[in-house]
């Protein structure tokens, strides 16, 4: 996966299906010159369910989730959700985690306690679900023990697994037992400076290869700056809200999470994306494609498919 786009992304219509509307942008992202989408968990559709669907119904293009909260989800049924993804889009899928936000976790009646830790435990009872299908983990946050066989036949390969990990602490983890991360709101500076070198470090210390650096930022194509703007400002202001993503953005030297949304023409959006894969980014994801108008967020996937194919040829 090089250069792909997130779903739903700021849609102000999803119709009348959800899943239906998923599907058509997923084929139509594809038609596009994509490589992969992505998708987000929310409090209404379900993105492993979706992704799995979206894997089976369209050929050709690679599936995530950017990302699904670990809580308060069991590793076991989560593995579940992965391996049945990884073998309805026959071995396009790839599984992002995050730890969520105190706020997000409390609404499912569960403490935020001992985030990394937890995060720690929870992967290494889900790497060796993953790869194997059986797990037995007695830890201080976390049981995961499995009766009986948990393998889904043709989940091949074994499902890659990435971490919405930003900080220090977070980044080692990731290093030691994921694949790699999948960074949101952090800047060049910020990833090749900070979350790059953290993250490569303690994966060459744990013998591990290196990892991906799945990097997420919002960007569309327009001419309605100004307008596009404010609503960027408004859709992404909850961000600020939350300590860990404050952090990432003052290592960036900002404050306001819309400061980072790439907003203008082809030109701009096709700079962005060379300086975040220059800061070291392996795989980009543009958000918020859709907080415009749809001759935008054609506009917006047109270009970004031109220099998909572009990277892809180049690499040849």
């Amino acid at each position: 996966m090089t250069l792909g786009i997130s779903l739903p992304s700021h849609w102000p219509d999803l119709g009348s299906n959800t899943v239906d509307t998923l599907i058509a942008r997923a084929r139509e992202a594809g038609e596009a010159g994509l490589t992969s989408i992505w998708l987000p968990q929310r409090f209404d559709h379900d993105a492993l369910s979706i992704a799995a669907v979206i894997g089976h119904a369209v050929p050709d293009i690679a599936i995530g989730t950017s990302v699904v909260p670990i809580y308060p989800r069991h590793p076991i049924v989560v593995s579940s959700q992965a391996q049945t993804a990884q073998a309805a889009s026959h071995g396009r899928f790839t599984l992002g985690l995050g730890l969520g936000t105190p706020r997000l976790i409390t609404s499912f009646g569960v403490s935020f306690d001992r985030p990394i830790r937890h995060l720690r435990e929870y992967l290494s009872a889900l790497r060796p679900l993953l790869s194997s299908g059986s797990v037995n983990l007695h830890g201080a946050t976390l049981t995961a023990s499995t009766p009986m066989p948990a393998a889904v036949p043709g989940a091949q390969p074994p499902v890659p697994l990435l971490v919405a990990a930003m900080g220090p602490q977070a980044l080692k983890v990731t290093g030691e037992l994921a694949d790699g991360t999948l960074p949101y709101l952090a800047g060049p500076r910020t990833l090749s400076e900070f979350i790059v070198p953290t993250i490569t470090e303690a994966a060459r210390a744990a013998g591990r290869p290196a990892p991906r650096i799945v990097v997420a930022f919002a960007g569309i194509v327009t001419a309605a700056v100004d307008k596009v703007r404010a609503s960027a400002e408004k859709q992404l202001a909850s961000y600020a809200t939350v300590p860990s993503y404050r952090a990432v953005l003052a290592r960036e030297g900002l404050k306001h999470p819309a400061e980072l949304a790439v907003i203008g023409d082809e030109e701009m959006l096709a700079a962005a994306v060379a300086l975040y894969f220059d800061a070291g980014a392996t795989e980009i994801v543009v958000t918020s494609t859709g907080l415009s108008t749809a001759e935008d967020r054609r506009r917006t996937w047109k270009v970004l498919g031109e220099i998909n194919r572009g990277r892809t040829r180049s690499a040849r």
